[in-house]
């Protein structure tokens, strides 16, 4: 293509072409291969704890198979800076093609690897090289398809060619859930458990398999055809990227003026909501889960729609809103959530306060990072458990030495007895704390309406935004320049949302505290994406 041919591309702008309606389906097959993998690996976590750490206890075993699956996350920088850094050499379609093959290939191996009674110690250990292998590969995933769509978009078109790719979480969402329910019911619990848990992972080799067919019918992007023909290919993306502080600068803010802020609230309005209901206020399982289903059904246009509108307006003013939708709401929605999925338990937290009564240098911030963390003090116990039951309390301050203790009402409960794990719920729920959420008290609409609400602050501000990443590069450093910004923002900051509102909530008494997390990250990206991150929906993206 010559450089007359990329620049008519860039100024078109006329309906979308079969070329681009295959670009925009090629890049986000990677993206529905990444959900479908984080799904089906998070809903089949049991099995795989039971085949590849049967050599420890099951709750251990559990967490072992967590814990690998996290270091597929923790590894995603790493994989941004080697598959940008490549992305950038040797262009943009050749880069993401091998980043999908190595995710399917780790996919589908998954499925095949013999466990612990067959491997011994191998078998976790190669499970664990699997994760990442994909974990690396995801780190050049995402920005390799955000850049080769919007470098074949129509110039005026940018946002809402890209906000397609946002789309397929929940598409993802939907394969796991549904071949995994599917499989369960064709073949039997017994089956399924014995070695049926494995054909999803199998299944994916079929979405690896028309993936890489698809892509490698694709020419590479117009941008990057453009640099080669002039021979302004960077010759060490990376150092230009991060060594040089005009470039550096861009990326510091992208990551701490919009990536932050877009995980927490991407996180907290699927993940932590989720978390929250089943865990906080203890609403079933299956309940939460269709209504987080329908919520997500419900919100999944916005992101075409303010992707849409992003190229009308700006990208800026969008996702600042979304920022500045959440830290002012969140506090009202989750309170509404307990009122409408738990009035019960609203009723407990605002008539029957509680008490611990410890000494202050007793009580650690129970940030648990990788999960495997003790917190065994009388203070820690006495407040892990008043969180795990969804009580509020106040901390009073006890003498040097002196152990834990719980006041409830009028009854007293020593945090070291030896029956306080069983004494402790007792009381609780003597004093009108449900011990779960009744399906009959439940107002499953307006539920689902809060929870709607929270997936459109997540189209706010995930809809514009990889129109605004690939924008703010310049295109000879533009796949290492965007992908460590936005992995580290998902990977990390919203990654730690759960275990840090945990440990905010254990610290405060307040279940309602963690959310000052999300909030003032939210608070943070939108500061300093309102006063140092330009708008750039009208850029020529073929800059170098």
């Amino acid at each position: 293509m010559t450089m007359a041919a990329t620049v008519g591309r860039e100024i078109r702008t006329g309906g979308m072409t079969a070329e681009e309606r295959k670009v925009i389906f090629a890049s986000s097959l990677g993206t529905v291969f990444e959900w479908y993998d984080f799904y089906i690996y998070g809903t089949l976590g049991a099995f795989l704890a039971k085949y590849f750490f049967s050599n420890v206890p099951p709750n251990v075993g559990f967490i072992f198979a967590l814990l690998a699956f996290a270091a597929g996350f923790a590894v995603r920088p790493f994989g941004a800076l080697i598959f940008g850094r490549l992305g950038d050499l040797v262009g943009r379609k050749y880069t993401f093609l091998i980043t999908m093959t190595l995710m399917g290939v780790g996919t589908f191996f998954i499925g095949l690897l013999p466990g612990y009674a067959s491997w011994g110690i191998a078998a976790p250990i190669v499970l664990i090289a699997l994760r990442l292998v994909q974990g690396l590969a995801l780190g050049g995933e995402y920005g390799g398809a955000a850049i080769y769509v919007a470098e074949h978009a129509p110039a005026n078109k940018r946002g809402y060619y890209t906000s397609w790719i946002q789309t397929t979480a929940t598409l993802g969402l939907f394969m796991a859930l549904l071949l995994i329910l599917l499989i369960r019911t064709w073949m039997g619990e017994a089956a399924f458990g014995d070695w049926g848990w494995r054909v999803p992972f199998l299944l994916s080799g079929i979405l690896l398999g028309v993936s890489i067919w698809i892509r490698l019918s694709l020419n590479e992007s117009p941008v990057f055809l453009k640099m080669k023909e002039e021979g302004t290919t960077s010759k060490r993306p990376l150092g230009e990227a991060f060594g040089e502080w005009s470039n550096a600068k861009i990326a510091i803010l992208a990551l701490l003026g919009a990536t932050a802020g877009e995980a927490v609230v991407w996180y907290g309005g699927q993940f932590y909501a989720l978390f929250f209901l089943t865990q906080t206020i203890k609403v079933p399982a299956v309940d939460a889960q269709i209504m987080i289903v329908i919520a997500l059904a419900l919100g999944t246009p916005g992101f075409i729609i303010f992707g849409w509108l992003s190229d009308k307006i700006g990208r800026k003013p969008i996702i600042l809103a979304g920022f500045l939708l959440a830290a002012l709401t969140y506090f009202p929605i989750f309170k509404a959530l307990t009122h409408f999925a738990n009035p019960k338990l609203e009723n407990a937290l605002a008539h029957a306060p509680v008490t611990v009564i410890a000494d202050p240098n007793e009580c650690s911030f129970q940030f648990k990072a990788t999960g495997t963390e003790k917190f065994t003090t009388s203070c820690d116990v006495a407040k892990s458990g008043l969180v795990n039951l969804s009580v509020n309390y106040n901390n009073e301050a006890a003498p040097p030495g002196t152990k834990a203790k719980v006041k409830i009402g009028e009854q007293t409960l020593a945090a070291d007895s030896p029956t306080f794990a069983k004494d402790l719920p007792a009381a609780i729920k003597g004093h009108g704390y449900p011990a779960s959420a009744d399906p009959a008290d439940i107002n499953y609409v307006m539920t689902t309406v809060m929870l709607w609400l929270l997936v459109v602050y997540v189209t706010l501000v995930y809809a514009p935004i990889a129109a605004w990443l690939v924008e703010l590069f310049p295109s000879r450093i533009r796949y290492s320049g965007l992908s460590l910004p936005y992995h580290i923002g998902n990977g990390w900051f919203g990654g730690f949302l759960p275990a840090t509102a945990f440990a905010i909530a254990a610290a405060t008494g307040d279940i309602y505290s963690g959310l000052w997390y999300p909030i003032g990250v939210a608070i943070m990206s939108l500061i300093i994406g309102f006063l140092f991150l330009p708008e750039t929906k009208d850029v020529d993206i073929t800059r170098h």
